[in-house]
């Protein structure tokens, strides 16, 4: 594309004020948390109302995140050729469908299949919203909007187990995906009603698979897509191993009910949101890799305070929680550099490029996933262990690979 047409496609993108752009890519990404944090506190009573085995209940969680990354690599390229709006209509009402079956599954197996089905709707919203993110602002400029982003996100994500412990406590687990299907069919309704299109007109002709297999390739030998997906897989790593084995340790292993799990989570999203205001300051006067740097201290912490815990033997809730705050406010940082860094190279592609940048998120929670369920009982050890390897395997990404692009 020639520097005029740019220019033209520039001003054809709509002019949207920083709090309402801030809102909906709040609204976009925050229903990935609600698919994955607001059933949480209801996990062990699903899994005993359904007669779930601990690998049955794991899967309930990593199938959500494998569909969810697969389902990118189809959402991103049809959000570049017809729009964002076509691609974001479909997906939550399909979300919303899905969270409705959820709801009346009377077995494990059928159980997991409405929640495949979310995760591939959901990562509808989540693509469009990081590919906005490159339509509408430059790479710093973004990085700084999407940590003002997350911060709403941090907001959901706070409640969301809180309303979950709260619904599942009052009604049971279906209320609590009923609760999931209302919050998708209202996303839906803002965007029908409030959210333009972003993306500018190209008049392009449909691409081949041929020539979008190219830009795959291109993308991911660009070595800064490299970085940036390495440092978010392996933050959202350490961050998916609490999503997914936290009820358990908490809830399962130490005692606590469904509300007060639902406040330990709730907790670790306040502590989050405060990462992602750190995040703001400090691309302002650091730089992207700069502000990850600095976070990545407080992964490596999280990483040996936990391990050093269980290896001592601790079993109280602190144990756990101090890692968890600190690890949390590390990622508020990470995951808003690291989603605008991976598409800021490739404004006319960046659906794909999220999508891509997603689909290895997803394997690496899968994988976590499948692997708690098979070595996490009754002894918080294979927890920990996990846990740390993310954190050091990001404090390690954040203070190398990510560094040298920025050279």
């Amino acid at each position: 594309m020639s520097a005029s047409s740019e220019t033209v496609a520039a001003r054809a993108a709509p002019r949207l004020t920083p709090i309402f752009a801030a809102l909906a890519m709040a609204l976009l990404l925050g229903l990935q948390p609600v698919t994955t944090d607001v059933y949480l506190p209801s996990l062990p009573a699903l899994r005993t109302a359904l007669g779930a085995s601990m690998a049955g209940a794991q899967l309930t969680m990593s199938i959500v995140l494998l569909a969810f990354g697969t389902a990118q690599l189809v959402w991103g390229p049809v959000a570049d050729r017809f729009g964002r709006r076509p691609v974001l209509l479909a997906g939550l009402g399909c979300f919303t469908l899905a969270s409705l079956g959820a709801a009346g599954a009377e077995s494990i197996e059928a159980f997991v299949g409405w929640r495949a089905l979310q995760g591939a709707c959901v990562a509808a919203s989540v693509v469009v919203a990081r590919a906005m993110v490159r339509d509408l602002y430059e790479p710093r400029e973004g990085a700084r909007m999407m940590a003002l982003a997350l911060t709403g996100l941090g907001l959901i994500a706070c409640s969301g187990p809180l309303l979950g412990g709260w619904i599942a406590g009052a009604w049971g687990w279906r209320a609590v995906q009923g609760f999931v299907a209302a919050i998708g069919a209202g996303v839906g309704l803002f965007v029908w009603r409030r959210l333009p299109e972003t993306l500018p007109p190209r008049h392009a002709p449909p691409r081949r698979p041929a020539e979008l297999l190219r830009d795959w390739r291109a993308i991911v030998r660009e070595p800064s897509f490299i970085a940036w997906t390495l440092l978010v897989s392996c933050s959202y790593g350490g961050l998916f191993t609490f999503l997914a084995g936290s009820s358990f340790v908490y809830i399962g292993m130490l005692g606590l009910g469904p509300a007060a799990y639902g406040a330990v989570m709730a907790s670790a999203s306040i502590v989050y949101m405060g990462g992602t205001l750190a995040c703001r300051r400090w691309v302002a006067g650091h730089g992207t890799a700069g502000a990850v740097r600095r976070a990545s201290w407080a992964s490596l912490g999280a990483g040996v305070l936990l391990l050093a815990g269980v290896l001592a033997g601790g079993r109280s809730p602190w144990v756990f929680l101090l890692p968890q705050w600190l690890f949390c406010f590390g990622h508020g940082v990470h995951q808003a550099c690291g989603q605008t860094g991976a598409v800021a190279p490739f404004p006319r592609s960046a659906g794909s490029a999220s999508a891509l940048a997603g689909f290895a998120l997803a394997l690496v929670a899968f994988t976590i996933g499948s692997w708690l369920g098979h070595y996490l009982a009754n002894d918080p050890l294979p927890f920990a262990l996990c846990f740390g390897f993310w954190a050091f395997a990001t404090a390690l990404v954040a203070r190398t690979l990510v560094q040298r692009p920025a050279r």
